[in-house]
């Protein structure tokens, strides 16, 4: 088992590709932490308890810090350690042009997709600096590598998503722990569908086949691997223990 013991946090973990995650680490051994504002992750918290001895669940919704605050505390107390942190999360919002886009709705998404993602790093690393050890995962996209008309605030909070990575991996070489960012390419799920549909989802991989990316960067084989961005659609482990 790869990530044997390991203490994983997972958020948006109640469908799609965090669900996907928390099944797949849980199968690899790690002690799950899993969050989302959707009553259903309670349900995902039931089938991992399955195949994992021990997992946390919490109904939270990323863009309130002090709900994150409580808790990531509770991970910490429930296991002593945070290992493995993959920033999952997010909301698509509208498509629309920029000049067009609500204000409000700009804030909403900008607040889940991109400050979530600093409250609950800036969280966990309370915990993972003192051990000098971690590692980080952002859940990025292509539209936050190369911008897109009308992808307004969920480009520009992967883009942001990016930064953070990039910024985090420099300062937190020194104690040990790697960040890095994977975009998972055209995959089975629902904010997939409100993107394009029109798209058959049939001829889409499912987060279920993209997963090796995000078990070798939780594992301690990616333990020199930082500041990376990765793409799940062409990742092939086979190449890189060669």
């Amino acid at each position: 088992m790869r990530l044997k013991d390991k203490v994983a946090v997972i958020t948006g973990a109640s469908r799609g590709l965090g669900k996907a995650l928390a099944v797949a680490f849980a199968s690899e051994g790690a002690l799950i932490s899993i969050c989302s504002k959707s009553n259903n992750i309670f349900y995902i918290a039931d089938q991992i308890k399955s195949s994992c001895s021990r997992c946390h669940v919490g109904k939270v919704d990323v863009s309130d810090y002090n709900a994150i605050k409580e808790f990531i505390e509770e991970v910490y107390n429930r296991f002593g350690r945070i290992d493995i942190l993959v920033n999952n999360a997010a909301i698509l919002g509208i498509r629309t042009s920029i000049v067009d886009y609500p204000i409000e709705e700009w804030k909403r998404v900008i607040d889940v997709n991109l400050n979530g993602v600093f409250y609950v790093t800036r969280e966990a690393l309370r915990y993972m600096i003192p051990q000098r050890s971690g590692s980080i995962i952002m859940v990025s996209s292509s539209v936050g590598r190369t911008g897109r008309a009308k992808w307004g605030a969920y480009s520009v909070s992967k883009f942001g998503v990016e930064g953070l990575m990039q910024i985090l991996a420099d300062e937190l070489k020194e104690f040990g722990i790697r960040v890095n960012s994977v975009n998972p390419g055209p995959i089975a799920t629902e904010m997939r569908r409100q993107a394009y549909p029109d798209e058959d989802p049939t001829k889409l991989k499912r987060p279920e086949d993209i997963v090796d990316v995000f078990i070798y960067l939780a594992s301690d084989e990616s333990k020199d691997i930082t500041g990376m961005q990765f793409d799940a659609q062409n990742f092939k482990l086979s190449e890189i223990r060669r």
